[in-house]
This record gives C-alpha cells, sequence and structure tokens, in this order.
C-alpha cells in the first residue's frame, strides 16, 4: 500500500470519521495486512489536507474497534492488527447481558450448531482427531474423579473439548462462534460445574458423544447431544431460580 491509495477527499465535520472508515475499508479488502504500518500522522495530515486532531479523532476510532494498535519509541506510530476472538466474545457476552438475555436462548442455539457440527466432524475430521477428542473426554472423567483437580480446571477442558469439536468441522466460522460463546460465557459453565450430579453427568455424556464420534455414528452421537441439552435447560433454570435472576445479567464475562 502506498500513501496515495488511502486519499480520498474528506468532509468537513466529519473528516476523523471518514478516515477511519476509508482505513477501515483498506484493511477489511487486504489493501494493508497485519502488522503493516500506517503513514506518520505528518504524513496522513499532508494527504488528507487535515489538522492533527482529526487524524488522531481516527486514529482513536480504529484503534476501539481493535483494527490498530498505536506503538511507542524510536519505531512507533499506527500498526494494523489482526483482529482476535477474545475481545469480540467478550462483546458479544456484554451485549446479551446488557440485553438480559434469556440463557435459555443461547442453550438453544448451542444445541443447533452443536447437530451440525457433529455431521461434519463425522465426516470431515481425521481419525486422529476423533481419537483425540475421545482421549481428551476420557481425561475430563479423569479429572473429575479425582480430588484434586479445581472445578476451574475441569470447565476449561469442558471448553477446549467444545473447541477441539468445532475444528474438526473444517469450517472456521463454526470455530470462530465456538470459541465466543465457550469463552464469553464461560461463567455459566463453571457455575454449572459446581453441581456434583451435573458434573458426574456431564464427563459421561462428553465420553459417550466422542465415543460415537469416533464410530462415526451421527445418530448416536446426536442422541447423546440431544439428551445434553435437555439436562442443561433444567440445570440451568434451576441455576436461575436460586439466583433470583438470569445468571447473564451478573459478573463479567469469564
Amino acid at each position: 500500500m502506498t500513501p496515495d491509495d488511502l486519499f480520498v477527499p474528506v468532509q468537513t465535520g466529519r473528516a476523523g470519521e471518514d478516515i477511519a472508515l476509508q482505513i477501515q475499508a483498506a484493511i477489511l479488502e487486504g489493501r494493508i495486512e497485519p502488522g503493516e504500518k500506517l503513514p506518520s500522522e505528518r504524513e496522513l495530515q499532508a494527504l488528507y489536507k487535515t489538522g492533527r486532531g482529526v487524524i488522531r479523532e481516527a486514529f482513536q476510532v480504529l484503534k476501539h474497534k481493535g483494527l490498530i494498535e498505536i506503538r511507542k519509541g524510536a519505531r512507533g506510530g499506527a500498526y494494523i492488527k489482526h483482529l482476535e476472538v477474545v475481545p469480540a466474545s467478550e462483546s458479544f457476552a456484554l451485549f446479551l447481558r446488557q440485553n438480559r438475555t434469556d440463557p435459555i436462548h443461547l442453550v438453544e442455539f448451542r444445541e443447533s450448531i452443536d447437530y451440525v457440527i457433529t455431521d461434519l466432524a463425522i465426516a470431515r475430521g481425521t481419525d486422529e482427531e476423533k481419537r483425540h477428542l475421545a482421549g481428551k473426554a476420557d481425561k475430563l472423567a479423569e479429572m473429575a474423579n479425582g480430588n484434586t483437580t479445581g472445578l476451574k480446571k475441569l470447565a476449561e477442558l469442558d471448553r477446549e473439548l467444545n473447541i477441539l469439536f468445532a475444528k474438526m468441522a473444517r469450517n472456521p466460522i463454526f470455530e470462530w462462534i465456538m470459541q465466543a460463546v465457550q469463552i464469553g460465557f464461560s461463567s455459566m459453565d463453571n457455575a454449572l460445574y459446581e453441581d456434583a450430579e451435573y458434573r458426574r453427568y456431564a464427563v459421561e455424556n462428553w465420553q459417550e458423544t466422542a465415543m460415537w464420534i469416533l464410530e462415526a455414528d451421527p445418530v448416536r452421537a446426536k442422541s447423546c447431544i440431544g439428551y445434553h441439552y435437555r439436562i442443561l435447560r433444567e440445570k440451568v433454570k434451576a441455576i436461575n431460580a436460586v439466583a433470583g435472576a438470569n445468571i447473564f445479567a451478573d459478573g463479567p464475562a469469564a
């Protein structure tokens, strides 16, 4: 990208916004790659025929969106960032909390994508990946039966299993969505794992589901998933009843 590629006249009164949108478009179209440095503030002032304050306003807009980072020092300046799942998932979680989303709606969504992922994981996952998933499920059961493993570690391994499962679908969108759900709502999973009955049931269900995926049996695998979500709905409703409020409405995204 050359500096001239960014230059398009901007409207007075909204120059900062226009500049940010032009740079954003260049990033999303691949004309500016992650890790690349933008022209200096002085160069951009000359290109856009505007003041330093307008350029800094544009930089703040892009920084807020997570598209750039401002580095200091001899090699400082504005650099293009690679968008990551974690900040997006946290924003997603906060949005749902702010809107008092019923957690049952999230459970329903997770169940629907799990059925699709199951078919894709069986069809596209390698034998090695399927054995790895089954091994991780056995590890989860082993940890749950021990006396030294904390609940947080169990919930973390459960999330790891979900992400491995989604990766086997060979569709990056499913993987990104799964990561967003798992990272953004880990507090719900932690609360569920505090229930000893749910904990025992969940690890056994993971073992059975992974086994049927390994055996390439989508009907039995999805039967396990359907049963899991029936239990999950009951537990989420019970947690909400005890808390006296929507469990998404309180506490930060973990």
